[in-house]
């Protein structure tokens, strides 16, 4: 890559993520969406051979608008600026695949792991199940500079913004924030829960905590699966340290319920759908200490 085309990059991406803070920090929480992105730079544009429409395949539109309340409440949520099709910071830093290179790549890579074989890398080589993205095979410089650019200063975002809420309320709660296609790519006549929440199979979470967050969604109106299919990426394994008084909770949001999945334009439910999200947030706020503190003190 030129320096012309990384300094256009980096125009374009600024800035690459956000992090809307509340007047005052009033709650144990961090919201996360790492996958709302929608800017989209023109290089990769150009690189994919893919219409933009079809590389928002992977995208979890309008997740980071759905969880806006969060700074209201008195929690921060980042958000990332830059799509999940151009960097997944929901991945190791360096899974990397190596059909998607020409040049042979640094020893420390993970090219075995599920995600990169499913073509679901740090850097994606396809989106929606099958559909190839790049036009030819990419530079490993690329790569390492999307990584050192853009993955390790939002890593370091989401990493203080858990320390300061720890160091203020002696635990923190991470909600990591995702939504998912109505029916998997597979088999069109399968319909997902409405809500899909995970905790590592309860690894990540405290197991109260996650249970209140299924009773008050399923109060609401909601259908809830709890790690089936999704148990939770990256960032609910790496972050989900109950022991440590840090806790990572992820949430699916069925796309259906505030979206048209094929034209990507808000339904007149999105609004409705954000309150209830927000409403289930409130209700479990005042029961958070009682459930989290205990077991830390213990622990």
């Amino acid at each position: 890559m030129s320096r012309k085309e990384a300094e256009a990059i980096e125009r374009e991406l600024s800035p690459p993520f956000t992090v809307a803070r509340p007047t005052k920090l009033e709650l144990p929480l961090v919201f996360n969406s790492p996958h709302s992105g929608r800017v989209y730079p023109s290089t990769f544009l150009e690189a994919s051979k893919l219409d933009p429409l079809t590389l928002r395949r992977s995208e979890d539109a309008y997740v980071d608008e759905l969880f806006g309340f969060a700074a209201a409440l008195g929690a921060p949520l980042l958000h990332a600026h830059f799509p999940r099709a151009y960097l997944d910071v929901n991945r190791e830093p360096y899974e990397l695949d190596p059909i998607l290179f020409r040049d042979g790549l640094p020893h420390y890579a993970n090219t075995q792991s599920v995600r990169v074989v499913g073509g679901l890398g740090t850097i994606a080589r396809i989106v929606s199940e099958s559909q190839e993205i790049y036009r030819e095979p990419l530079a490993v410089e690329t790569a390492l500079e999307r990584i050192h650019g853009l993955y390790v200063p939002y890593h370091e975002t989401l990493m203080a913004l858990l320390t300061e809420a720890k160091r203020e309320f002696g635990f923190a709660i991470l909600i990591d924030c995702h939504s998912m296609p109505s029916s998997p790519q597979a088999d069109k006549r399968a319909c997902r829960a409405d809500i899909v929440l995970g905790d590592r199979f309860g690894t990540s979470c405290s197991s109260e905590l996650t249970r209140l967050a299924v009773q008050s969604l399923e109060t609401l109106g909601f259908s809830v699966a709890l790690n089936k299919p999704y148990a939770g990426g990256y960032i609910t394994e790496h972050y989900g340290r109950p022991h440590k008084a840090q806790h990572v909770l992820q949430i699916e949001v069925n796309r259906a319920l505030y979206m048209d999945e094929t034209t990507f334009e808000r339904s007149d439910q999105f609004d409705t759908l954000r309150d209830k999200l927000e409403a289930v947030i409130r209700e479990l706020m005042p029961v958070i200490p009682d459930l989290i503190v205990p077991r830390a003190a213990a622990e």
